[in-house]
């Protein structure tokens, strides 16, 4: 059985329009074994000078034994990575860019000598929503090229996503509309994916 890897920054839990689109997109999934990384609740911090230099001493004497990478050894085997995160500040929360920056290991999620990926990720999709009405392809819109950079740097082959947006510049009524034909979507995209 593949094996799928919930990168999970749904930051406001239950009450998450995204762990909306999620909970639709897991529902329609089969075939997959599935894992799941809390973002918020990770034990991560942003790398710094002595953080940085540990990790690269590591990495230049090939040990990758210690808990630091065990992120990177995670993502780097799976199957196919479901990112499901809200859109904050024109990009991604803070804690979701650290968790990257954890996954972004030499030798693990790419060659450090020639910058080829390493992943075995076949697919990375994206899951989101906007309570500002900045659609796809927006240039305000960072998330998207952020993450598809990531997908070619860690040799992933495709990048798909569902995004939901305006939700509060709309009524509520409206925002139900929208984030119901966003789940549809995600839904779709879930049994498109079975082998």
């Amino acid at each position: 059985m593949k094996h799928a890897l919930f990168v999970d920054c749904c930051i406001r839990g239950e009450t998450s329009r995204t762990a909306r689109l999620a909970r639709a997109f897991f529902s329609a999934l089969e075939g997959y074994e599935i894992s799941r990384v809390d973002v918020e609740a990770a034990d991560i911090l942003p790398l710094g000078r002595e953080t940085l230099e540990k990790r690269n001493t590591m990495i230049e004497a090939g040990d990758y034994d210690a808990p630091m990478f065990d992120l990177a050894k995670q993502f780097s085997a799976a199957d196919m990575v479901v990112v499901a995160a809200p859109f904050w500040d024109m990009g991604i929360p803070a804690k979701l860019k650290t968790y990257f920056e954890h996954v972004s290991v030499a030798g693990l999620a790419f060659d450090g000598a020639t910058c080829a990926g390493m992943c075995r990720a076949e697919r990375m999709v994206y899951l989101t929503t906007r309570g500002l009405e900045i659609a796809d392809g927006d240039e305000q819109e960072q998330a998207t090229p952020y993450l598809k950079a990531l997908c070619r740097f860690f040799g992933i082959g495709e990048f798909q996503s569902v995004s939901c947006y305006g939700l509060d510049m709309v009524s509520e009524e409206e925002g139900e509309v929208r984030l119901a034909l966003a789940e549809h979507e995600a839904q779709a995209l879930a049994k498109s994916l079975e082998d």
